[in-house]
């Protein structure tokens, strides 16, 4: 289905259904014997959105299907488990260095709210649909989960005016904070979305502040791996799901965030899959880096002066 500017998903169709597989990719990879995320909110999240494909993965009953990686599934996980890792030490550090406010941009069926372990003080404001945000509430509070920041929640489209709606809720421009894009600038908005979201980033951002994101754009594939996509794809329908996710990116140059933000003086250290991999004490990539959907990905952290 060909994204628009109006468009609406749920967590089972479209882009939204995007969320569904990376939660379920790291319920499979919190079942792994030496595992590198542990995350007990993933699996019962998955159940709940109800795509038989990803429930099943999140369960680990895909394994003997997927025994010789034709799926993608094996790499798909350990992709999303670094990716994790990452991203989790990025909010460590951050509280270690003493930001208190965190704002988690598109945060679908991400469960950092109530898994990690946020510095007294704390507040964590996570933007995304209504419906996304009220589904993720609803199924959590029947697991007893409690965040131990104040958690916020601001439901609001970020095709919308979502910086006033974070002001609103109490925000504190002046206050340093530690902002997280996982999984939104690689493609999912336009372009030209992608620039004005990190200048409304940069703008309500005071020095110390930081960011995490990964960019790039997860369809801008080589030749070879869009047909590797494209038979994954044809073997996931097989399976019973509908999703081509080329059809769900812009076309166009997207933005390469982290030149984009040391144009505005903001320090920036990039890494790529290969990296993560090595941090999360993964298996190495090798030769499988260059072939693989996602190798035009990178990751940035970056820190406002």
């Amino acid at each position: 289905m060909t994204r628009t500017d109006d468009d609406t998903w749920d967590l089972a169709t479209s882009v939204g259904a995007t969320a569904t597989m990376v939660a379920a990719a790291r319920a499979a990879a919190s079942r792994r014997p030496e595992r590198v995320i542990n995350d007990p909110f993933a699996e019962p999240l998955v159940r709940a959105v109800g795509l038989d494909l990803f429930t099943r993965l999140a369960a680990g009953e895909l394994d003997a299907v997927d025994r010789d990686g034709k799926l993608g599934f094996p790499r798909m996980i350990d992709t999303f488990a670094a990716r994790a890792v990452f991203f989790d030490q990025y909010f460590a550090d951050a509280g270690n260095a003493g930001l208190k406010q965190v704002v988690i941009l598109a945060s679908g069926l991400d469960s950092r709210p109530y898994r990690l372990p946020w510095p007294a003080g704390t507040t964590v404001y996570e933007i995304d649909q209504p419906e996304v945000l009220e589904f993720k509430a609803a199924t959590v509070s029947k697991l007893g989960a409690v965040s131990n920041a104040v958690h916020r929640s601001l439901p609001i489209d970020l095709r919308d005016d979502w910086p006033a709606a974070l002001r609103e809720a109490g925000f504190d421009s002046g206050e340093p904070t530690a902002w997280l894009a996982e999984g939104l600038l690689i493609g999912w908005l336009p372009p030209e979305a992608e620039v004005q979201m990190l200048d409304d980033i940069v703008s309500l951002s005071v020095s110390g502040s930081r960011l995490a994101a990964d960019y790039g754009q997860v369809a801008g594939l080589t030749e070879e791996t869009q047909k590797q996509a494209q038979v994954m794809g044809e073997r996931w329908r097989d399976l019973g799901l509908e999703l081509d996710v080329a059809t769900l990116t812009y076309p166009g140059e997207h933005v390469d965030v982290a030149a984009h933000l040391r144009s505005q003086g903001w320090q920036a250290t990039t890494s790529d899959l290969a990296d993560l991999f090595d941090a999360a004490k993964l298996p190495p990539l090798g030769e499988a880096a260059q072939h693989i959907p996602g190798n035009s990905i990178f990751f940035v952290r970056a820190s406002a002066p």
